[in-house]
């Protein structure tokens, strides 16, 4: 009768995994077309081919950096891997794990009075998963925090 989630075994990794094929497969895709068509391009010199390569591997490197969106939950805390930036949370720095209706990701709400949007758990391609796995995140959460209480000597 309970529909508490059960706690995932730790560590344990979550990530857009459809979002991550797609972007890492058209990466590649694009990449291979753009310098596909430099090298075709008879009336292209050198170094107008090598640009065509080089532009095919920043959209392919940018398209990486997007697909590594990750949240890594082991014992101590939880790491969330977002575009730009990576930050390493403590149980207890977590208050609370919104999915709501309409959000691109989950949110963190800090105890620091701040949210973190954790992009490794959104529901685009996946919504059932990703509502499961936000759903793992707040019963880890949960438990760590009270089996970690958080330290106020800081």
């Amino acid at each position: 009768m309970s529909d508490t989630p059960t706690t995932p075994a730790l560590p344990v990794t979550f990530r857009p995994g459809h979002t991550r094929a797609i972007l890492l497969t058209a990466g590649v895709l694009i990449f291979l077309t753009i310098s596909g068509i430099g090298m075709l391009l008879e009336q292209l010199g050198p170094g107008e081919r090598a640009s065509f390569v080089i532009t095919g591997a920043l959209i392919f490197w940018v398209l990486a950096r997007i697909s590594r969106v990750r949240v890594v939950a082991d014992e101590s805390g939880v790491t969330v891997v977002n575009i730009a930036s990576k930050r390493r949370l403590e149980w207890p720095e977590i208050l609370q794990v919104n999915l709501r209706p309409g959000d691109p990701w989950v949110f963190l709400n800090l105890s620091d009075g701040t949210s973190l949007p954790a992009l490794g758990i959104q529901p685009g391609l996946a919504k059932q998963r990703a509502i499961a796995d936000a759903q793992a995140l707040r019963a880890l959460a949960e438990a760590r925090a009270t089996a970690h209480p958080a330290d106020s000597r800081g």
